[in-house]
């Protein structure tokens, strides 16, 4: 029963947390979240132990019972994440307080059941806030914003407003002509990182590398989310930064996600990094998903996964012709980025890292700072 008393603990400690995380500054969330990610790996250490024990594997009350507070400690993890990303920046989140003390008491008498009704209830309230955050978005894009589906010229940014046929978007937007414009890939770490990587501001790489524009890079495993646990600020997908070094060459499991390569003078969409070698005679390259605009059409259709289809501050990195575009659109779901690319006239379209990871630089911050990146899409002048 000792894993029941442990693995209960921690999702005491992860609510408790969250509710320190609400009236506390982000240092005391670090500290919170650091205790909780260790207290995570332990738990899976301790959960594969016994389930390798023959007890466990004859004892069909407890195999059940173990089952039960694992899915219920799963979903609360979930919902913990959720709820970061909620709470960046700070929303009005009333009632969730009280949820979430019903879950302890819950917890307490063991109902697990009851736990997770509770927790389901709560990622509702989050898609009602996210709704709400996406009309208030709408509604808040300054009046002197001006309406327009022409991107900038090469060198130049513009914050403007996209009519789509899905809404109206507020997009900050940079472009740089690759005659005129290095367009490179840089890291915090000299190699591919499993744990405890390197991670830089957006304006340290702009910094060192000299460059005039830049934004954050693909989706990585930051050390505010509980489920990063063992593999803090790492990435999965394929990158070829500037130094030439590729990360994640032997991580076949992603190679089915598209890419962009920057070439030397040209660029090129992947709907499948499997298509791309390991040449270095390129300027840089990376994989991120999904694709939103492919040969000038949308290919976006949708997805199971909620951080997807939920509304944010969402990065991109697209082009026309030799023309390469990175920007943000604010108060959107990726799908709504899509059709913001095709009324700007995109040819091909690439979604990056979003939420707390969002930044963008052009003579200064003009979305973030954010999170401290992994890796990084910057514009060099030749």
């Amino acid at each position: 029963m000792r894993i029941v008393i442990v693995v209960i603990g921690v999702i005491l400690l992860l609510l408790v947390g969250y509710s320190a995380y609400l009236y506390a500054q982000n240092t005391a969330l670090k500290v919170t979240v650091s205790k909780n990610t260790t207290t995570i790996a332990e738990i899976n250490k301790e959960l594969g132990d016994i389930k390798s024990q023959d007890q466990y594997k004859i004892n069909v009350a407890l195999q059940k019972q173990i089952d039960q507070i694992q899915t219920t400690f799963t979903q609360s993890v979930a919902v913990y994440e959720n709820l970061l990303d909620l709470e960046n920046p700070p929303k009005d989140i009333k009632g969730l307080d009280g949820l979430y003390a019903n879950v302890l008491s819950q917890l307490a008498k063991s109902d697990y059941t009851g736990a997770a009704k509770s927790l389901t209830d709560i990622s509702l309230k989050i898609t009602a806030e996210q709704s709400k955050v996406a009309s208030a978005a709408a509604a808040a894009i300054p009046a002197n914003v001006p309406i327009s589906v022409s991107a900038p010229g090469s060198g130049n940014y513009s914050r403007q407003q996209v009519s789509t046929d899905v809404g109206n978007f507020m997009v900050d937007i940079v472009a740089g002509d690759l005659g005129s414009t290095k367009v490179i890939v840089d890291t915090a770490s000299d190699s591919t990182c499993g744990n405890n990587c390197p991670v830089l501001p957006l304006a340290t790489y702009i910094s060192r590398s000299g460059a005039y524009a830049g934004v954050n890079g693909s989706y990585f495993c930051p050390a505010s989310y509980p489920t990063c646990a063992g593999k803090t600020n790492s990435f999965d997908l394929l990158l070829m930064n500037k130094n030439k070094t590729y990360f994640n060459s032997d991580n076949n499991v992603y190679s089915s996600n598209p890419g962009v390569v920057f070439g030397g003078g040209y660029i090129r969409f992947l709907t499948a990094v499997s298509e791309w070698g390991r040449d270095t005679s390129i300027d840089s390259m990376l994989s991120n998903y999904p694709l939103l605009v492919f040969n000038s059409n949308i290919v976006f259709g949708g997805s199971g996964d909620p951080k997807i289809n939920s509304v944010s501050t969402r990065s991109f990195v697209a082009n026309k012709g030799n023309t390469v575009y990175i920007g943000v659109v604010h108060g959107s779901t990726t799908e709504q980025v899509a059709h913001v690319m095709k009324a700007l006239g995109m040819d091909n379209a690439l979604n990056l890292d979003d939420g707390g990871s969002a930044a963008f630089w052009y003579g200064g911050y003009k979305v973030g700072p954010g999170r401290d990146l992994p890796n990084v899409i910057l514009f060099v002048k030749k």
